[in-house]
Order: structure tokens, then C-alpha cells, then sequence
């Protein structure tokens, strides 16, 4: 009865390997491999930062959100929603005209100190973590629909994304992306939506057959939803999976109004999903867990061929995720950790530079980028070797979302200030960002430890929101009184810092400690 719903959603899998030979055709360079050529449109830009950020938690968990919360379910990817607009709006134009690979690298352009490189190492453990639990999702989805084992799942799903991944970098990424948010918007908007809705008898017969919780706006609860924000909307402004796609578009308005377009869509299809979710309450009650809402839907009460269509949906969702996730874990270690180790094993201590020291170093850099810029294979090596450790990741460890929350946290608590308070407030300086990084980090972790120990349930420190607000407190308070007492930011440096963002420059060299541009 589901073989045509099994064949749809092989030949999706199938399909996505196309885009691995089409995306090489177009890779000449690490610019093209990582960033897409940094010349992204509207349509290409719009559809993929909405594709890497509605990933398994949006669709499987934001359906399932309405089924038991009703259109408050809305408010997790309305809070995801909301971070693409205020990344869009408020940073995404800068963060273009930087010409730069990675979190850190903004960083080190900014305060002039080889001190914030630390940051990577938590970049990288969230990157990887986000791409071992996306791979989890869309296995889970394979293991109910083929009956294959979940090692066998993770296997042949990652396999998949690997392939396209390696091969064609983020133009495979990208033209994937798109295909698949072309998908997404077919399974939720035109099918899902609409027939869940037929079939629930309208929204006039589910007021009459729900409670009226269902139709609270905040019926989850104001704790709940302030998580959500803190969570997710901080944590988009600052992850790098995100910034590297920022990265892709081919100008600031691009960047602002092509990522606008997709926070907008982003919100749209949390409402949608709650929607669903809520006339699944109506159809299909009784379902004891929320996550499997999404699979009964497209199983039960969509017509054979269009529930794979639907199911297809969310598998493209969780891909999305994994392949954005997976090559900005393979740009973070490659341009950030290697040369970070390598200068601790060299027992060199960061050193904050000034202009002299960029004209020292420029000639060599300059050299460095070439060799960066061609060096093609080398990514595509870092690519598959993380995505094979991912792999194994997602195999032997069955739930990885508690790392993730840590890495999450520390991401938000730890660096957020510093990533922030670089772009908006011109008196912070290099070592208030390190102190700051540090002061979040410790007061993240030691606030879950306390709660853990203390805690009568597993992981209730983990999951906890108390630790992000510490971390974000005592990063805050750290990074304002260390860099008002500590000598303010290079003039030369920050000069340079304010016409990169004003007017753009060339690429930012990965691995160096300062760009080639830095004005003489």
C-alpha cells in the first residue's frame, strides 16, 4: 500500500546525488566551494538560508507542537523565524561586505587579537553536533518507512548527503537546498495544510471539536516561549552554519532583503505547521507521541504518492540542516582549529596586532590566500572526513541532543557577547572578548553542573535554561569592564574594521592572523 510512497522518496534520495555533479561543474575555487562564489540572487538565497534553518525541529517537531499545544506550537519556528529577520535586518549587509569565512575570522578582523580564535572550538563542536542530530532525524524517518535498521538508516541517508556534500561543496549544497525548499513548500503549504485542514472540517469545526487552549496564542506558556527565543532566535544570530550562508549572497541587499524574505517564510511555516498539527488533533487523536504526528499525517490522512510527497518534506528539511551544518564544521576546523593547534603546539601565544605587524606578514598572506583559494581537494578531504566521524557520531551515540543543548548553550552564553557587542559597540576590545568568551563559558557550564547535581531527573541541567543566563550575564558584565579598563582597539586596526564594513574588501585569509588589506 506505501510502495509508491517508498519509490517517491527514493527517487528524491537519488536525485540529490544529481547535485553533486552539477554544484562541481561549478567549483573552481575554496570561494566556490564554500560560499557558492559568493554571488548567490535572491531566489537562490531566499531558498536556501530558509532550507538550513527549518530543519527537523521545524517540521516534525513544529507539527507535532500544534497537535499538543494547538497555534501556540507556532512560537518555536516563529523564534527561528524571528532570528533570520534580525540577522537579515541588522547584521547580514556587514557580515557580507566582510568578505570572511568564519565566525572567527570577524572576530579577529575586528579586535585585532588572536585571543577570540578560541571561539572556533565551540563553533566546531556545535557544528558537528547539529549535523549528528540532523542525521539522527531523517534516519528515524527511513527506519519507520524501509523497516531498515537505524545504523543501516544513518548509512545510506548520510551517505547521500555526504556524497553531494564532498563533490560539489556549496554549490551542491545549494542547488540541493533549493530543490528542497521547493519540496517543503509543496508538502507543507499545498498538501499538508490544506487537506489536514479539509479533513479536520475547517477551522470553524475544530473550534467547536477543541478546547479553547488550542486557540490561545500563548497557550505553551510564557516560560516556554521566552525559551524559544532565547534559544534559537540568539543562537541564529551567531552560529556559523548561518553567517556561511550569509556569506554566499552577492551583495548587502541580497544579504538583507533575499534573508528578510526567508524570515518571513520561516514564521509562515510555523503557523502552518501548528495548523496541521492542530486539525491532526481533530482526525488522529490519541497519538502519545508529538514527533510521529508528522508521519501519521502524511501516512493516514494524505492519498497514496502525495503522503511521500509530504514525507519527502521533512526528510528534505533534516538534509538541509545536516549538509549546511556539515561543511561549516569542515570550514571552521580547516581555516580556524589547524591553525589554532598548530600555533599552541608551536608554543606561540596569541598576540594582538597592530598595523605594523599587518605589513610585516602581508606578502606572506597574500601567498597563503592563493594557495587557500586553490586548494579545492583539501576541503573536499575535511568535508568527508567529518562527515564520516559524524556518521559514526549518529551511530553510536542514539541521542545526541544533550550535546548539542551544551553546545548550544555555551554557543549562546559563551560567544554571543563578543560576536555582538564587536559589531555594534566600537570600545570593546580584544581582551574584554576573551575574558568575556571565557567568564560565559565557565558560568554556562558551572550553572548546568549545579542544576545536574542537584536535579532529581537526568540532563536537568542540560536542559535547563538557567545556565544560558548566566553564561549571557556574566559575559555581558565581563566583556564592559575588561574592555573599559584595558587599552582600547588598535586605531589602525579598528580603522580598517570600519571601511571593511562600509565599503567591502577582498577575501579574508583563512588561517592567518590578519588580513592583506589592512591599510598601510
Amino acid at each position: 500500500m506505501q510502495t509508491l510512497n517508498i519509490v517517491i522518496i527514493a527517487v528524491y534520495l537519488l536525485s540529490m546525488l544529481l547535485f553533486g555533479w552539477w554544484g562541481r561543474r561549478r567549483t573552481q575555487g575554496s570561494s566556490d566551494y564554500l560560499l557558492a562564489g559568493r554571488r548567490l540572487g535572491p531566489l537562490l538565497y531566499t531558498g536556501t538560508m530558509s532550507a538550513v534553518v527549518l530543519g527537523g525541529a521545524s517540521t516534525v517537531g513544529g507539527v507535532g507542537l500544534g497537535y499538543v499545544h494547538g497555534i501556540s506550537g507556532m512560537w518555536l519556528v516563529t523564534a527561528i523565524g524571528v532570528g533570520v529577520l534580525a540577522l537579515s535586518l541588522l547584521f547580514a549587509p556587514v557580515l557580507q561586505r566582510l568578505k570572511i569565512y568564519t565566525v572567527s575570522q570577524m572576530l579577529t578582523l575586528r579586535y585585532g587579537s588572536e585571543a577570540t580564535q578560541v571561539s572556533s572550538i565551540v563553533m566546531l563542536a556545535y557544528t558537528l553536533m547539529l549535523a549528528a542530530t540532523s542525521t539522527g532525524a531523517y534516519a528515524s524517518i527511513f527506519v519507520v518507512l524501509f523497516g531498515w535498521d537505524r545504523w543501516l538508516a544513518i548509512v545510506v541517508g548520510g551517505a547521500i548527503v555526504l556524497a553531494y556534500s564532498v563533490i560539489g561543496g556549496m554549490w551542491s549544497i545549494t542547488l540541493a537546498d533549493m530543490a528542497q525548499f521547493l519540496i517543503m513548500t509543496l508538502g507543507m503549504f499545498v498538501l499538508m495544510l490544506p487537506i489536514s485542514l479539509s479533513q479536520a472540517g475547517g477551522l470553524g469545526s475544530m473550534q467547536e471539536r477543541l478546547s479553547a487552549e488550542f486557540f490561545d496564542i500563548g497557550g505553551m506558556g510564557l516560560q516556554s516561549i521566552i525559551t524559544y527565543f532565547v534559544i534559537y532566535t540568539l543562537g541564529l544570530l551567531i552560529g556559523q552554519d548561518i553567517w556561511q550562508r550569509v556569506f554566499t549572497a552577492r551583495s548587502p541587499e541580497v544579504a538583507r532583503w533575499g534573508g528578510t524574505a526567508a524570515g518571513i517564510y520561516v514564521i509562515l511555516y510555523g503557523v502552518a505547521g501548528a495548523l496541521i498539527g492542530m486539525a491532526a488533533a481533530v482526525v488522529l487523536p490519541g497519538i502519545e507521541v508529538k514527533d510521529d504526528v508528522f508521519a501519521s499525517v502524511a501516512l493516514q490522512m494524505l492519498p497514496i504518492g502525495l503522503g511521500g510527497l509530504a514525507l519527502a518534506a521533512a526528510v528534505a528539511a533534516m538534509m538541509s540542516t545536516a549538509s549546511g551544518a556539515l561543511i561549516a564544521a569542515a570550514t571552521v576546523a580547516r581555516a580556524d582549529v589547524v591553525p589554532l593547534i598548530r600555533g599552541i603546539l608551536a608554543g606561540r601565544r596569541p598576540a594582538t596586532l597592530d598595523a605594523e605587524a599587518a605589513r610585516r606578514e602581508a606578502d606572506q598572506e597574500i601567498s597563503e590566500a592563493q594557495r587557500f583559494e586553490e586548494d579545492v581537494d583539501s576541503n573536499r578531504w575535511w568535508v568527508l572526513g567529518l562527515g564520516v566521524f559524524v556518521l559514526v557520531l549518529a551511530v553510536m551515540v542514539p541521542d545526541v541532543v544533550a550535546a548539542l543543548t551544551i553546545a548550544y548553550d555555551i554557543l549562546v552564553g559563551g560567544l554571543m557577547v563578543a560576536i555582538i557587542g564587536g559589531l555594534v559597540w566600537s570600545r570593546g576590545t580584544g581582551a574584554g572578548a576573551a575574558w568575556s568568551m571565557l567568564a560565559g563559558t565557565v558560568g554556562t557550564l558551572a550553572t548546568m553542573i549545579t542544576l545536574e547535581v542537584q536535579g532529581d531527573e537526568p540532563f536537568a541541567g542540560v536542559y535547563a535554561n538557567e545556565p544560558i543566563y548566566v553564561g549571557l550575564i556574566a559575559s555581558a558584565v565581563v566583556y564592559v569592564v575588561v574592555s573599559l579598563l584595558t587599552r582600547p582597539t588598535h586605531p589602525t586596526v579598528l580603522e580598517a574594521w570600519r571601511r571593511r564594513r562600509a565599503e567591502g574588501g577582498e577575501e579574508f585569509i583563512p588561517g592567518s592572523s590578519v588580513t592583506a588589506t589592512t591599510p598601510h
